[in-house]
């Protein structure tokens, strides 16, 4: 147990809420309304505002912003907040906002990694395991779904959805949602085919990435509507969880998928 430090040139406003074994490098600020679970590290120069929350064993990296106010212009005051869960890594300079309205919520889950220069906008919902490369932006209202990897300079249009264990490829350019499983690249961009090593590393099934294949077959290279071919691989693999996922995804989605 090393027990908390605060360096004499950091700044943590009266109110603020700091967990055990916390290390607050030079030059960083905490704001008042700001909480730091236990073992959290801001190494240096970081700023913490806002409604803020840090979950335990966070580190984030010099010139950070985390918790700043929205850039959305109908912000009109309150409580908004950010809530970054365990063991995230926010490297240098990324800049992750709080919500537009009171009440409202920008979530970051547990050991995602935000490298350089990255942006998470206001009510963004980010789940755990993700992999921002640096300069990724994300706008307003992105969902990014559990385990996918977003490449460097990669722009994401607000409202949409990246799914589970995809992969975008760097300077991508996504205004319509990406489905799971599935790996996509380019400006306009296009659907690649399933993330084969992706769901190899996360242990998904041999039998379930064939008919990922083939799903993504029937659905991108076939001349069928949305809604056939979505009825086409439920009668396939109707007890397949990973078709039950892809099919639903893009059977909800309101932009629209990219293709």
């Amino acid at each position: 147990m090393m027990g908390t430090t605060i360096h004499p040139l950091a700044v943590v406003e009266p109110g603020a809420e700091l967990g055990v074994d916390v290390a607050v490098g030079p030059f960083c600020r905490v704001g008042p309304h700001a909480r730091l679970g236990d073992r959290v590290t801001l190494r240096s120069h970081v700023s913490v505002d806002g409604h803020a929350t840090l979950g335990a064993g966070c580190e984030v990296w010099p010139f950070a912003s985390i918790g700043g106010k929205t850039q959305d212009l109908k912000y009109k005051g309150g409580a908004p907040r950010l809530a970054v869960g365990e063991n995230t890594v926010i490297r240098e300079c990324a800049t992750l906002n709080c919500a537009t309205f009171d009440g409202g919520e920008t979530r970051v889950g547990s050991k995602c990694l935000v490298m350089a220069y990255c942006h998470v906008a206001h009510d963004c919902i980010v789940g755990d395991r993700v992999i921002m490369a640096n300069n990724a932006t994300l706008a307003g209202h992105v969902i990014v779904e559990d385990d996918a990897i977003i490449g460097g300079l990669t722009g994401i249009h607000q409202f949409v959805r990246i799914g589970r264990m995809s992969i975008l490829g760097g300077y991508t350019k996504a205004v319509k949602d990406v489905p799971p499983f599935m790996m996509a690249d380019g400006d306009p961009l296009k659907i690649y085919g399933p993330n084969k090593v992706g769901l190899e590393r996360h242990g998904v099934s041999a039998e379930a990435q064939q008919a990922l294949k083939t799903a993504y077959k029937i659905v991108f290279r076939m001349d069928l509507t949305t809604d056939k071919a979505l009825e086409r691989i439920a009668a396939e693999w109707p007890d397949l969880p990973e078709i039950r996922q892809f099919a639903d995804f893009i059977r909800s989605s309101e932009r629209g998928i990219s293709r």
